[in-house]
């Protein structure tokens, strides 16, 4: 490694360590335990889980459960570099290490995005019409209301389009994936 390198790296190091003690510092004054925001993001994690666990077609929970594995997977991806980028912003999390949303990230898309795909799969629907369809509930309905009530910012040119374009792209990737998988296993048989 040259000199220059390890200078960059140590600068970098040095950059991430304040971040850190900065949002550290942020989250125990303004979104911690004693906020709303807190409790809201809290309830937006813990709700969807119990909403799946009632609502799982047991039946169907291996597919299910890769398929929105896949989601979870892809949606941090994306949400992550566009928190990272900047193009949009978490004010208030339950965990202030992570730039993205963990209650978004890890419960609400992935588990609404579980359940539309077991109503597409066990009434016979249009998977890719309906996705589009809770991609548009998620881009010009939901991320609205939580810039609204200031749980969620835009910038850098991000708008509710783009947001939407993100929300079909992981649908279409959780999607494809999964078929792939169930192709071979059903070709192993």
């Amino acid at each position: 490694m040259t000199e220059s390198q390890q200078t960059m790296l140590g600068r970098l190091k040095e950059i991430q360590e304040n971040q850190t003690d900065m949002w550290t510092s942020y989250w125990q004054q303004y979104s911690d335990f004693a906020t709303w925001p807190f409790w809201v993001l809290a309830a937006l994690f813990i709700l969807p889980l119990i909403v799946l666990f009632l609502m799982l077609d047991k039946r169907k929970a291996l597919l299910l459960g890769f398929y929105g594995y896949n989601v979870h997977v892809f949606f941090t991806y994306v949400d992550a570099i566009g928190a990272n980028m900047v193009k949009w912003f978490y004010p208030y999390k339950i965990f202030p290490l992570l730039a993205s949303s963990v209650s978004l990230d890890v419960s609400v898309v992935p588990v609404s995005y579980m359940l539309m795909y077991q109503f597409t799969l066990n009434r016979n629907k249009n998977y890719y019409l309906f996705m589009l369809l809770l991609s548009a509930i998620f881009a010009f309905a939901f991320k609205p209301l939580l810039v609204a009530i200031g749980l969620f910012e835009m910038s850098r040119g991000t708008n509710y389009f783009t947001l939407f374009i993100g929300y079909v792209v992981v649908g279409l990737i959780a999607k494809w994936i999964t078929n792939v998988f169930v192709y071979f296993e059903k070709k192993a048989h």
